[in-house]
Formats: C-alpha cells, sequence, structure tokens
C-alpha cells in the first residue's frame, strides 16, 4: 500500500463544458470527488493525500474564475472541516501565503489546521498557491538565511526546509483527465513516485478510480535506479 499518493485534479473544466455549464460548476462538483477519494483513501490505510488545489500559475486564469476558486476554497473548509475532523483526519497547506491569497481563505486555512493537527489516521495536504519550482526556491532562501555552508547542503537538508518534510516519501502521482504532464508538482517529492495517468474527469473521479490506481502502483517494481538480481 503507497503510504503517500497525490493528484492532479485535472479537467473540471471539461468536464463542464462539455455539459454546456461555464467551468466553474466544474470546479463545484469536485467537491464529491475530493471528499469520496480522501475517505477512500483514509479507508485503504494510505497516510498522506496530496492534492493540488490552486497553483502558482493559476492566477493568471480569468479574474471571476479565480476569485471562484478562493470562495470555493473557502467555503469547503468551512462545509468539510469538522466532518473531517471527527474522522480522524489532519489537514495541512502547501504552498506560498502571499498577499494575493485572501484573508478570509487563509483564516479558514489556520482554522482547519488548528482544528485537526492533533489527528493521525490520514494527512490531507491541499497544495494551495503552490508551485513545485517554488517550493525548492523557498527551501534555497531558508538555507540562505540559516547560513548553511555551501558545503554542508546536502539532499536531507534540503527536504527538511520544504512545506512538509514530515509526510512520508511520496510514493504515487494520479493524473486525471488524460493529460500526461507533471505541471509544476511537487518536482522534488516526485523522484521516484509512479506516475499514472487516467483519461476520468476530475468531477468523475471516485474511490473505486483511486483503487485502480493503487492496484497498477501495486504491479510495478520499484528499483530505485538499481536492477533486479
Amino acid at each position: 500500500m503507497p503510504r503517500h499518493v497525490a493528484v492532479v485534479m485535472d479537467g473540471s473544466g471539461r468536464w463542464a463544458q462539455r455539459r454546456g455549464l461555464p467551468r466553474t460548476e466544474g470546479h463545484g462538483a469536485g467537491e464529491a470527488s475530493l471528499v469520496d477519494t480522501t475517505y477512500g483513501a483514509l479507508a485503504a490505510g494510505v497516510k498522506a493525500l496530496t492534492v493540488f488545489a490552486f497553483s502558482t500559475e493559476n492566477w493568471r486564469r480569468p479574474v471571476d474564475e479565480v476569485r471562484y476558486l478562493m470562495n470555493f476554497n473557502r467555503g469547503l473548509l468551512e462545509r468539510r472541516q469538522h466532518e473531517l475532523h471527527a474522522d480522524g483526519v489532519r489537514i495541512v497547506f502547501s504552498g506560498r501565503r502571499d498577499w494575493r491569497v485572501p484573508k478570509s481563505v487563509a483564516s479558514r486555512m489556520d482554522e482547519a489546521v488548528e482544528l485537526t493537527k492533533n489527528n493521525k489516521d490520514l494527512t490531507l495536504n491541499i497544495a494551495f498557491n503552490y508551485g513545485g519550482r517554488a517550493e525548492i526556491v523557498d527551501a534555497v532562501r531558508e538555507l540562505v538565511n540559516d547560513k548553511v555552508p555551501a558545503k554542508k547542503i546536502d539532499e536531507k537538508k534540503i527536504r527538511e526546509r520544504l512545506y512538509h518534510p514530515e509526510l512520508p516519501d511520496l510514493d504515487l502521482v494520479v493524473r486525471t483527465s488524460g493529460e500526461y504532464r507533471i505541471s509544476n508538482f511537487l518536482l522534488w517529492e516526485m523522484a521516484y513516485s509512479e506516475l499514472i495517468f487516467t483519461d476520468v474527469l476530475w468531477p468523475d473521479f471516485r474511490r473505486e478510480d483511486l483503487y485502480i490506481a493503487i492496484e497498477e502502483y501495486q504491479r510495478r517494481e520499484r528499483r530505485f535506479g538499481g536492477v533486479d538480481q
């Protein structure tokens, strides 16, 4: 069983457009997918689930869509944090807290983190205003601020300065909607993770699709750069 699974939740806009709906309707429909996938991971014994909710590049989307996503993420926390807390899910966030994140959203994020901080059954890591390159840049900045000598910088010291170094190593990355891209997601963490791509659009994704990905993961042989003996 993979300990840490990440999901690129892609295809919500296309899901809506195929139904003649505004793109924002697809994002709303994705809430059921996120909740069911989270509970599927919890039931399967996965210890950490990271989901790509909003990237550093998503600010380039139309203003109305960005505004909707900000309000949607805030509302999602309002609607779901107590339910997830009751079921032992710890909520954390990966990404930059800069001036672009509305204070009302940041406040809800802090509330969810504080409420669920002692839960241990599953960590739901929400990548929000997140970019893989930005995370590495932020880790390097911390090294500089900590005045770590160049000759003492190694992978361990960089990993310790990632957004959530306490999470298990990333085992499996699933991307929905038939796209075959990494999209600046968890660049450091996915160095030796297994990648699985599915044609299922995110609003149609459910725990059964997660289990199909896990079964494929279990059929693979992970050699981490070595060879069979």
